[in-house]
């Protein structure tokens, strides 16, 4: 068996491996806040194929993810098994990303086409960078709250990461008036693609010097064999039916925010206020959170942000009635607990691949975590298909910039409940499954303790 020892990691090491989050923040953020209203607004794609544009290429991760975690598994080189592939990500995912936004002047099913076929390499590079990047710290340190307070830097790059790319990003797009243009949307993609290769190399060249506690051997078996041991671990698959349920709502209501700008508030240009109150929080809070965990464990922290996020969306719904001010306060209770609940999730992840490193003997961190964010990112697509439904059942007509048309009432209480209602209860049914999760600091039991069949 191998313990892992209680390494402290250095701020230099800490500073490099935030500013990976960059990246990661900034990729999961935009196309998830843009590209279903780029689609349907500017492309004229209908709202159900949008939706299902968002969501294919992140079926691929289901493969893709769980292969590079493999491969980074059974890397050897001078550089370590993680860095090579993040060195491959930073090559591929900038231009990938801007092809997105950048391609011919098609409308409808063709745009719809190559859109996801963009979206597709997108992806792909994204998975070569993610997958090593989120499996490192399980390996930085052996320590149950080290852990929590290295990734606590990197929730503020987070933060710092998708408050200027949900902030910036939008914003470019109106730059040129109204609610953008095509051109705005490319100027956006080239700024975003430098930010990600800014990120990408910084985080290549700041985890040089990254330790490895425990340095366990590969796991030799074949992949089916692999995942057959995460299945078998109930910690993991706990954690990672609760992350998804969480992720589910932050994905609605990233996709739903251009449009509950738009719509319910009745100012496209909120899309930015409002997504600066969503993550402002996320800066200011990872030292609470930090504390509420150490205090309370992480499972009654995490409960304690799945209701703030919860309760603040669901009252959210009333902003008809109270205005966008109420609605950007509403939104800084829901970036309060969203700050919490991202945390504490890849904290308890770190902790159940350390504990089954030091179980097992065995380097399989890159099958969990390729798994896990490969699943993590066909629920955030499917939050955006989900959301292009009820669009869609809603009438919601999409259009093109020179032909606005005007919505329904369906449509407009369409978006209204697609951002508020659904969400709200799928992040209240997270906190009630966390009530019957169990995972502790090992210095007062011996292993995490998983969910008990009696609840």
């Amino acid at each position: 068996m191998i313990a892992p020892a209680a390494t402290a990691v250095s701020k230099g090491v800490r500073l490099g491996y935030g500013v990976g989050s960059f990246c990661t923040a900034t990729f999961g953020a935009v196309p998830g806040l843009l590209l279903l209203y780029y689609m349907t607004n500017f492309l004229a794609v209908p709202a159900w194929l949008a939706g299902v544009v968002v969501t294919a290429p992140k079926v691929w991760d289901l493969v893709i993810n769980p292969l590079v975690g493999r491969w980074s598994d059974r890397t050897a080189s001078r550089l370590g098994p993680r860095r090579p592939w993040m060195l491959a990500g930073a090559c591929t995912l900038p231009i990938a990303f801007y092809l997105v936004f950048a391609g011919p002047p098609l409308t409808g099913t063709p745009a719809a086409l190559y859109v996801g076929a963009c979206f597709l390499a997108a992806a792909t590079a994204y998975a070569l960078f993610e997958v090593p990047y989120k499996t490192m710290p399980a390996e930085m340190t052996g320590d149950y709250h080290e852990r929590t307070s290295l990734l606590q830097w990197r929730m503020v790059f987070v933060g710092a990461a998708t408050a200027i790319s949900g902030i910036a990003a939008p914003a470019i797009v109106n730059s040129q008036g109204g609610n953008g243009t095509l051109d705005s949307y490319r100027l956006m993609a080239v700024a975003i693609a430098i930010v990600l290769a800014a990120s990408m190399f910084g985080a290549f060249f700041g985890t040089a010097r990254a330790p490895m506690t425990g340095a366990p051997q590969a796991d030799g078996g074949g992949l089916r064999a692999q995942f057959a041991a995460a299945r078998g671990n109930p910690a993991f698959v706990w954690l990672l039916v609760l992350s998804c349920t969480q992720q589910l709502a932050v994905a609605m209501m990233l996709a739903a925010a251009p449009f509950f700008a738009a719509y319910t508030i009745g100012d496209p240009k909120a899309t930015t206020t409002l997504f600066a109150a969503l993550v402002g929080p996320m800066l200011l809070t990872m030292p609470l959170w930090t504390r509420l965990a150490r205090r309370f464990d992480k499972r009654g922290a995490m409960i304690l942000a799945a209701l703030m996020f919860g309760c603040g969306t669901l009252a959210a719904v009333l902003t008809p009635l109270f205005g966008g001010l109420y609605a950007h306060v509403m939104i800084l209770l829901v970036g309060t607990g969203i700050a919490g609940v991202t945390l504490l999730q890849f904290s308890m992840l770190a902790d159940v691949i350390a504990m089954d490193a030091e179980t097992t003997g065995k380097r399989r961190a890159g099958v969990f975590t390729g798994l896990w964010t490969a699943i993590e990112s066909g629920v955030s697509a499917f939050g955006a298909l989900i959301f292009g439904t009820i669009l869609s059942i809603g009438g919601f007509i999409s259009s093109e910039p020179g032909r606005p048309v005007a919505q329904p009432d369906s449509a407009l209480t369409a978006v209204l409940i697609g951002q508020t209602a659904i969400p709200a209860l799928i992040i209240l049914l997270s906190a009630v499954m966390t009530l019957k999760y169990r995972l502790t600091d090992p210095r007062r039991a011996v292993a995490p303790v998983v969910p008990d069949a009696s609840g």
